[in-house]
């Protein structure tokens, strides 16, 4: 049925037929996007212009005005009908009964309807009083009733706003930044809000209203595209979810890409990533553009005053003064330009050269200036000659500000221009909520933490380098660390690297999760840990870019990513890697001797026949020591003792979780007791940080570990319970866990991965299923990224030795089931 039937069908039946119209309309009538939406405009239009008819018979001075996104025709299926009945300020009692016969009908069908009685000057009081109506009044269009009321408020609002705008636009931007600050940046937003986030619908909306003052435009390239896909994935989010909700939830995602025709969820983030960088960058240029236009407003009389007339003024315009920053480069106005003189078509360097003078004085490149480059700029040659390679170095090093630099270049292309394999990575989701951003701004943020460390390495061109292109791999089949290394010689290599430092980038970009992986994830007293990671490094100046590039790469993905105790232990296992690499021998470990306090809780706990324990709390950083949100303390060292028996892993890590108590790490190994004394004793020495809140007092923790041991707690169904009473929200399923072994990563024991969705007690059911499949833990190492813990476990059979392959293929398969089931 064509838009044209859809409309007679609802005139011809009043309300009930809109009703079927509409539905009919929104499932099988016109093509979606900006036809289904002109068409449900137009169609609600003639219905509510019948309403008016019928219920305005022989009343004058009234019209029926649609605001906001009604006013602009963009009406989404669950969209609000945004309404304003002006009138004359004639007969009163009419105009109320002629609302009650516009409201009630839209309410009768279920329709969300904003809407507003107001006369001219009621309505221009409003709108001076709130900034929001205002805006809404902006884009007022005329339905039904007294055409020339309607025009008469247009043209009085439209006045009003640019005479206002001076006060009124540093509102609007301020509101803005709220807003932003609330709602995050949409083009990173693993759940954005398509309306409110920055370089979302709502921003776009303030652009049309900017350029309505005629204070500023935003640059036009690409920003009607951009508003348009927006909207068409809120519609199909409209139909999707039947709400009216600007939220593109997981769960949703991929029924809303299929409903566009996308191939899944990634590439419709990639598509709504792509819309809101282009409106959030035309929004940073316009309030750009809005501030000097003030600025100058503001300035020139006084200038005129002071200089008795203009000196310092050109044909009545002030002469903007010009400050050289680079060849080619001067600073106008607070922002980056090409000088006079610049020819970027005889220059193929100046767009490096532009960016970085304009990153290292802290300004925004100019968007005249990153348009002409982009236009009329010749491409580099390959390899780049040394000057474009230290302008590249010299823009990555140039700390915050790079990140508006580089976003400009890449708003014009010249990023996919100087690095083609830069497209791949650029607007890429990662569907992970331990990272912030998308691939390619991790990428820019990395560099940026990277530059902070430029002092404490000997090569900091290649820690930036290796920076920019870590995650390169990224979107690429397979491993991406290993598909970087590839790409990543390949840049360098044009870039104009020699071999040498081509082998060191890719090397950095191979290997650049593993100081993390292993220092959070193996015993570093195995000496086959540190050997491999020596073996895999090479040479004490790549293990100083590896460290500095480790935690740069850690700071730059997120709170989740670093803290004080990853930082130590990847500290520390830098250092023992580096003393390896000097020379120093490693030698196999023998057992450690007990310390006196270890040995005094052992003999305590087997004369006693329960266990013993010690909390020490003054190990602890004060939280004024560690950096700023660390999420992760370092934790405070528990030493458990216990008579040798069946069940203490299982029971200590469950009676911790009862106790909301984190393992950082944990050993248990059993004690020799002096001679004379009878029995004999495991140690746990464990390092636990509080979930939140204090630390649980000593007592209470044997009390609970003493009624674990013996049965009478009933761990699993506590924390069962407790999951029953703090439901989880409803959100994207996680993925199966797996449990693998790490061949050769140890020769004293076998290591067990266990990678699973994190959850109270989780160490606490894998300790239990160790316990059962009659394996002893040496030792374990949790980590956890957001939602995701990662934990390996160092076991050995009853006997102490590591086990036989099938048997510990065994034992991780059946860990898995139990963890799946």
């Amino acid at each position: 049925m064509s838009s044209t039937d859809v409309r007679k069908e609802a005139e011809d039946s009043g309300p009930s037929g809109y009703a079927a119209a509409r539905l009919r309309l929104l499932t099988e009538g016109a093509q979606s996007g900006p036809p289904r939406r002109t068409a449900l405009s137009a169609l609600t239009d003639e219905w509510l212009t019948g309403l008016f008819g019928a219920g305005a018979q022989g009343l004058r001075g009234v019209s029926l005005v649609a605001v906001g996104g009604y006013g602009r025709g963009e009406l989404s299926p669950r969209s609000d009908l945004d309404l304003l009945l002006l009138h004359d300020g004639g007969d009163s009692g009419a105009v109320a009964a002629l609302a009650d016969r516009l409201w009630y009908p839209v309410w009768d069908l279920g329709l969300s309807l904003d809407h507003s009685v107001r006369t001219t000057a009621e309505a221009r009081r409003t709108a001076g009083e709130d900034l929001k109506a205002q805006l809404g009044l902006l884009d007022a269009r005329h339905i039904a009733g007294d055409m020339g009321l309607t025009a008469g408020l247009r043209t009085a609002v439209l006045a009003d706003w640019r005479n206002q705008a001076p006060k009124r636009l540093p509102e609007l931007q301020e509101l803005g930044a709220e807003r932003a600050e609330r709602q995050g940046e949409l083009q990173y937003l693993l759940e954005p809000d398509l309306k409110e986030a920055r370089g979302g619908l709502r921003d776009a909306t303030v652009l049309r209203a900017v350029a309505a003052s005629w204070v500023a435009d935003a640059p036009r390239e690409g920003l009607a595209e951009a508003r348009r896909r927006l909207l068409d994935v809120r519609d199909a989010l409209h139909l999707a979810t039947g709400r009216a909700t600007d939220r593109l939830a997981l769960q949703e995602q991929d029924q809303v890409a299929a409903g566009l025709g996308l191939l899944d969820a990634d590439t419709l983030l990639r598509e709504v990533y792509e819309a809101a960088r282009v409106i959030s960058y035309a929004s940073d240029v316009t309030w750009r553009e809005v501030g000097r236009v003030l600025r100058s407003r503001a300035v020139r009389p006084r200038l005129r005053a002071m200089l008795g007339g203009g000196r310092a003024l050109s044909g009545g315009k002030q002469v903007a003064e010009r400050t050289p920053l680079a060849e080619g480069v001067v600073e106008q106005e607070g922002e980056a330009v090409l000088a006079r003189a610049a020819r970027p078509e005889r220059d193929p360097v100046l767009p490096l050269r532009a960016a970085a003078a304009a990153a290292q004085s802290g300004l925004p490149l100019s968007l005249h200036a990153v348009r002409r480059l982009a236009a009329t700029v010749r491409p580099l040659p390959t390899p780049w000659p040394a000057e474009a390679r230290e302008q590249l170095v010299t823009l990555l090093g140039s700390g915050r500000p790079t990140v508006e630099v580089w976003e400009a270049l890449e708003a014009e292309g010249l990023i996919t221009q100087l690095l083609p394999d830069w497209e791949r990575v650029r607007c890429r989701p990662q569907r992970n909520a331990v990272h912030l951003w998308t691939v390619d701004r991790h990428l820019i943020e990395t560099a940026v933490r990277a530059s902070e460390f430029t002092r404490r390495v000997h090569r900091p061109d290649l820690l930036l380098v290796a920076a920019l292109l870590h995650d390169i791999g990224k979107g690429w089949p397979g491993d991406h660390s290993v598909a970087g290394e590839i790409i990543a010689k390949d840049v360098a290599a044009r870039i104009g690297f020699d071999r040498e430092d081509v082998a060191v980038i890719a090397a950095l970009v191979r290997h650049h999760l593993l100081l993390i992986d292993t220092a959070t994830r193996r015993d570093l007293e195995d000496p086959a840990t540190v050997r491999s990671v020596a073996e895999a490094v090479g040479t004490q100046s790549t293990l100083e870019l590896l460290h500095a590039l480790t935690e740069a790469d850690a700071l730059a993905t997120g709170p989740a990513a670093w803290s004080s105790w990853r930082g130590s232990l990847v500290a520390d296992l830098a250092g023992r890697v580096s003393a390896v690499l000097a020379g120093d021998p490693l030698d196999e470990p023998e057992a450690a001797a007990p310390t006196a306090e270890q040995e005094r809780l052992a003999i305590e706990a087997v004369a006693t026949g329960s266990p013993v324990l010690s909390l020490r709390a003054q190990t602890e950083p004060a939280a004024e020591d560690r950096p700023a949100g660390d999420p992760e303390p370092l934790g405070v060292e528990l030493l458990i003792a216990v008579p040798d028996q069946p069940g203490v892993l299982p029971a200590a890590s469950g009676v911790l979780a009862l106790h909301r108590l984190t393992v950082r790490t944990a050993e248990l190994r059993a004690l020799e007791l002096p001679a004379g004394v009878d029995g004999s004793a495991l140690l746990l020495n464990w390092r636990v940080a509080a979930e939140y809140g204090s630390l649980p007092q000593a007592a209470r923790l044997r009390a609970d570990l003493v009624r674990a041991l013996d049965g009478s707690l009933d761990i699993a169904g506590r924390l069962a319970e407790r999951d029953a009473a703090y439901p989880r929200r409803r959100g994207v399923v996680a993925p199966p866990p797996r449990v693998t072994v790490a061949p050769a990563a140890s020769h004293l024991a076998t290591v067990i991965e266990v990678r699973a969705q994190d959850a109270p007690g989780l160490l606490f059911r894998i300790g239990r299923a160790l316990e059962d499949a009659n394996v002893r833990v040496r030792s374990a190492h949790a980590s956890t990224l957001g939602a995701n813990a990662v934990d390996a476990f160092y076991v050995t059979g009853p006997e102490g030795a590591p086990l036989p392959v099938e048997e510990a293929a065994s034992v991780a398969r059946k860990l898995e089931e139990m963890l799946r089931g």
